[in-house]
């Protein structure tokens, strides 16, 4: 497949932002994002398979409110579960490799041991059981499709937990953190570049081996490990902060019941494309200084 047409749909979130600078190299790209196209109607999405008639269609879009996904399920459910169905559908009518982003949150969180992609999935919010259905949705269809599952998400724009400890460290003296959650950091650029690296595979090769993947940095933290680790990264003139207390998540009450372990092997990404993502400490680094 050379220089195929992509079609990105959720341009302007943390991993789609990237994916437009990632992607661009590959081929022809279109991005869109509500409202042009609007991820709560069939009919729009098929609008768009149609006129863009694409080779690749990546599905950056998503509804990533977790606790407010507790009160509005049914919306949740139509752009998390519902829209990537009609995407896959679309996609394999015409014969193109539909990429998906999904979530750690789609397992219960109880193991002491890195989650692999054959571990069984048991979401505990209404966020985490729409995320789930958009994967089985694009499984049941049976198209060409790689599935990315990815874990505690950052980056330099949008809305995020390395922005909002700054933000707090800049106006605070000391800062409550849970600590007996432990995930995966991952900068969205780090996920746009693997993707593209990715499909750069998939084109020069002409075969996809699809199914599910993890893709988070390698390592592993709590929150407040990893809040400590920006704050400790931030100029001393830029912050106010000088502690964070550790708390437990029963201290720190959410609508949605959170994982309490979050981390996932990437050794399946590792063997199929040859891809080993870095530390996390390496990734955050690069991100503030950038």
């Amino acid at each position: 497949m050379t220089s195929p047409k992509i079609l990105l749909f959720g341009r302007t979130g943390q991993v789609g932002w990237e994916l437009r600078r990632t992607l661009a190299p590959l081929g022809r790209l279109v991005c869109v994002d509500y409202p042009e196209a609007d991820f709560t109607n069939p009919d729009s999405i098929q609008q768009w398979m149609t006129d863009t008639s694409p080779d690749i269609v990546v599905n950056a879009a998503a509804y990533t409110a977790v606790d407010k996904a507790e009160s509005e399920p049914a919306l949740a459910m139509k752009i998390n579960g519902e829209a990537p169905g009609v995407m896959a559908d679309e996609a394999k009518k015409r014969g193109a490799l539909l990429v998906h982003y999904s979530t750690d949150y789609v397992y219960e969180g109880t193991k002491s041991s890195p989650y692999t992609e054959n571990d069984t999935t048991n979401p505990q919010g209404a966020y985490a059981r729409t995320k789930l259905a958009g994967d089985r949705a694009i499984q049941q269809v049976d198209g060409d499709h790689l599935i990315f599952r990815l874990c505690w998400v950052y980056g330099a724009r949008g809305s995020n937990f390395m922005l909002t400890m700054q933000r707090l460290a800049r106006e605070r003296e000391k800062l409550r953190v849970v600590a007996d959650q432990i995930g995966c950091p991952t900068w969205s650029r780090l996920i746009a570049e693997t993707t593209a690296l990715a499909l750069r595979q998939v084109c020069l090769s002409g075969r996809v081996p699809k199914g599910v993947y993890h893709l988070c940095a390698a390592g592993q933290t709590s929150w407040h490990g990893f809040a400590q680790a920006i704050i400790d990264l931030m100029p001393p003139e830029e912050k106010k902060c000088r502690e964070v207390e550790a708390i437990t998540s029963v201290e720190f009450s959410t609508p949605t019941k959170r994982p309490a372990y979050s981390v996932m092997s990437c050794a399946k990404l590792e063997r199929t494309f040859g891809l080993r993502l870095p530390d996390w400490h390496d990734s955050l680094r690069q991100v503030l200084e950038k």
